[in-house]
Formats: structure tokens, C-alpha cells, sequence
């Protein structure tokens, strides 16, 4: 069973999370763990969920198999479990999916400085002295560079697609996959059949 591990702090963006912990979790080899830095969350949309475990524990007992940052509005903390369970993920070239605030949190903490990536908006990182690569941002709204997928947060889709082929889908595969959600049922089926 391969372990997929979805970071959320309070006030998270929960539309950037549905379309991928969805897929992963409806697979019979994959499970979802959500891990957080407090007892309780709630999303920007008001959804109230109790996580799993605690960032500290995170990866403790098992491998991540597939480290999730979803954004929101409370990337700005310090937290050094949090900056540990990024690196350590890195570091070990393990894969690793960013979207919207988080990717502002791995741009503040070194984190995209040997990747090429992108985010929300360069010009929030130019404060940030840790960040040191300038010309690695790219204007898409996905970006997948070896080991890290990064998004900005209206690219949910394109997030899950990309982060599908980092954890070994075709690319074939991962598109259709997505293009459920990004046709619509009725083109989907004149495309590749009726999924169900």
C-alpha cells in the first residue's frame, strides 16, 4: 500500500485538494493520510476536518510515497516540523505536490532554489532572501521538475494531472484521468467512453 500524506492548515483552499486526494483515494494501492499543525482544521469553505496525525509524526512510521501541500491562507507561519517533513522528502527525492500558498512557503524556505517551479506570483517572493532562483519560475500554471510538482492556486486541475505522472501514471492516463472534471461528463464520454 503506498502512502499519500496531504498537509492542510487551517483555512486551507479546499477545492485544491477534491480532485487528487479523490482519485488516489478510490485506488485500491493507495491510501490518504491527512496530517496538520493543529487538532482541528477548517477550510476557507468552512469544511471542518480532524487530521490523522500531526506534521511531527508524519513519515515517522512509513514512507511517503507522495507529500501533498495544499494552499491556503496560513503559509506565512514558522514551523520547523513542517520545513523537516519538506526537506526530508527532498532530500530523499521522494515526490512532493505544491499548490497555491504552499508554494509561497517552499519559496520562503529554500525550498525551489534546484527546481524549476511556479506559484501564485513571483514578485510575493522578492522579500523572501532565501529564495535564490529567479529565473527557475516559469508562467504555467503547473510545473513538474523531477521529484516536485508546484501549481498556483487556480490550477487545480493541471496540479493533479502532474502530480498523477510523478507518482508513475502515463501521461495518457493521468490526462484522462482529469479530463472527467475538465470536459464534463457528456464530452468525456463522446471522448474516451462512458467511465462508469
Amino acid at each position: 500500500m503506498k502512502n499519500a500524506v496531504v498537509v492542510l492548515l487551517n483555512n486551507y483552499a479546499d477545492w485544491e485538494a477534491g480532485y487528487l486526494t479523490g482519485i488516489l483515494n478510490q485506488r485500491k494501492d493507495w491510501q490518504v493520510k491527512v496530517a496538520s499543525n493543529q487538532k482541528t482544521i477548517t477550510s476557507i469553505g468552512g469544511v471542518v476536518t480532524e487530521p490523522d496525525q500531526a506534521v511531527a509524526e508524519a513519515g515517522r512510521d512509513s514512507k511517503i510515497d507522495l507529500l501533498i501541500l495544499i494552499g491556503g491562507k496560513s503559509w506565512t507561519l514558522e514551523d520547523s516540523n513542517l520545513k523537516k517533513l519538506i526537506k526530508d522528502q527532498l532530500d530523499n527525492q521522494l515526490p512532493l505536490a505544491a499548490i497555491c500558498g504552499s508554494v509561497d512557503f517552499l519559496a520562503k524556505n529554500g525550498f525551489l532554489n534546484n527546481y524549476q517551479h511556479t506559484g501564485n506570483a513571483q514578485y510575493l517572493w522578492r522579500d523572501f532572501p532565501e529564495y535564490q532562483n529567479q529565473a527557475g519560475f516559469l508562467k504555467k500554471q503547473a510545473v513538474r521538475d523531477r521529484n516536485l510538482v508546484t501549481a498556483n492556486g487556480t490550477a487545480a486541475l493541471d496540479f493533479t494531472e502532474l502530480t498523477l505522472g510523478l507518482i508513475g501514471d502515463h501521461q495518457a492516463d493521468a490526462k484522462r484521468a482529469v479530463d472527467l472534471y475538465r470536459l464534463g461528463f457528456y464530452d468525456y464520454c463522446e471522448k474516451y467512453g462512458n467511465p462508469f
